[in-house]
């Protein structure tokens, strides 16, 4: 069927009961915001200090969903009628351990020479809720690394500083062009935000 040239359309999202709702994305990460962005829908960004840590006896794996949660829990109380809020958290696997945020350049280079030439794990949780229910989504992405030379990682750090990157680096940028041999699973979710499905849940709800 042709669509005629002068037809203005919208996102499938804004035509659904999402058209009177005021999503909120409780993230600074601009990542996360330009992934929304993309889905075609309007949203504010509204940010609480929020305890970040977790039982030191927690599985790895199930850590992205239990911060995830735990920010929503942070938001609950101020979430007001015909507003939906997302929270998200990512976490690096390597080995079994958890690769956080580097805190200095060191830290950064520790971390990426532990990635190179081998395969991680990375988990993105996002919960998004309302007054009346709450959807959490759980992906999990293997990233495959080939062996970085240390003027690489050098250059990464030093030109990117990836301090506010799980794992020290994001995959869109210039380590993610050169560093990375292969996917099994979601390039937006190893970039923070599984959209995929944040797409889906919001459609359903």
């Amino acid at each position: 069927m042709e669509i005629p040239q002068n037809e203005v359309t919208d996102s499938p999202l804004r035509k659904l009961s999402l058209s009177n709702k005021k999503i909120i994305l409780a993230s600074n990460s601009p990542r996360r915001s330009e992934l929304l962005k993309g889905l075609g829908i309007e949203f504010t960004v509204k940010t609480l200090p929020v305890d970040e840590s977790f039982p030191p006896d927690m599985e790895g794996t199930q850590v992205a969903a239990y911060l995830a949660s735990k920010k929503a829990a942070a938001y609950a109380s101020v979430i007001g009628e015909g507003e939906i809020l997302i929270t998200a958290d990512t976490v690096v696997l390597a080995a079994g351990l958890i690769l956080n945020k580097p805190q200095t350049m060191q830290e950064a280079h520790e971390m990426l020479r532990s990635l190179s030439g081998k395969k991680h794990q990375v988990i993105t949780a996002v919960s998004i809720f309302d007054q009346n229910r709450t959807v959490l989504i759980e992906d999990l992405a293997t990233v495959y690394f080939r062996e970085l030379k240390e003027e690489e990682i050098r250059y990464y750090v030093h030109r990117y500083k990836p301090f506010d990157k799980a794992g020290a680096y994001g995959i869109q940028e210039w380590i993610g062009y050169v560093a990375v041999e292969k996917i099994e699973g979601s390039f937006y979710t190893v970039m923070g935000f599984p959209v995929h499905l944040v797409y889906q849940a919001l459609a359903e709800w």
